[in-house]
């Protein structure tokens, strides 16, 4: 009984420990923790942010540090996105892409949340009062303007505004309107394609570096950004 008292302080002073640490990496990324309840459910207590859980402390605690930010923005821009289609709060997101975009802008980085109907919505990461803060994103597609200021100038080519075509990404078929053109390499990329569901805007390599880039609108929310070479009629 000695034996087993002296284990659980152990583990308790282990789940003590960490979970200081984890909630002092997480202040570094601007986000404040709820308490973590290390006392009572040592390494199986849940770390939450906003009464959402993120994950159990003992798994996290097992994650490099840019994982444990994926963790958070996963389910805070996951929770973001549902707040646009509510009544629909019981859908699931099954695809996070980054979109690159011009720099600077109000915001820290825009993401397209896909849902399991296909619906997919723009959310945003910005800084509110010291904390990072995730919300649906208001854009309007119809504003040249808009598409402006996040992409940069419309170029010209070999498909014009307005024409409607077919995209091919992810190994499915899109039918939409072109609504702009921009142009390759007009914003570095940022992220890597890290883990399944989470992916770039285009989900798409591009063969060509001078290739352009099209913003096609095909009713599903946040429109599509596809490459020439994605285009498939």
């Amino acid at each position: 009984m000695t034996h087993s008292r002296r284990d659980m302080t152990t583990e308790q002073q282990e789940a003590r420990q960490k979970a200081e640490q984890i909630i002092a990496i997480y202040e570094t990324f601007q986000i404040t923790l709820d308490p973590i309840d290390w006392q009572h459910c040592g390494l199986f207590a849940p770390v939450k942010v906003k009464e959402i859980e993120i994950a159990l402390l003992g798994d996290l605690w097992q994650r490099d540090r840019d994982d444990m930010l994926r963790q958070v923005q996963i389910k805070l821009l996951e929770q973001a996105a549902l707040k646009a289609l509510r009544p629909l709060a019981d859908l699931r997101a099954m695809i996070w892409s980054p979109v690159e975009v011009l720099q600077p802008q109000a915001f820290l980085s825009l993401w397209i949340i896909t849902f399991e109907t296909n619906e997919r919505v723009p959310v945003i990461e910005f800084l509110t009062d010291g904390q990072r803060t995730f919300a649906p994103f208001p854009f309007d597609g119809a504003r040249g303007r808009h598409l402006a200021l996040l992409f940069g100038p419309a170029v010209e080519g070999e498909h014009r505004s307005g024409e409607r075509v077919t995209i091919k990404e992810r190994g499915q078929h899109y039918i939409g309107e072109i609504v702009y053109v921009i142009a390759h390499g007009t914003m570095p990329s940022t992220r890597r394609q890290a883990t399944r569901g989470y992916r770039t805007a285009s989900g798409h390599a591009s063969p060509n570096d001078e290739e352009p880039r099209y913003i096609v609108d095909c009713r599903d929310g946040f429109p599509h950004i596809a490459y020439q070479s994605q285009i498939v009629g």
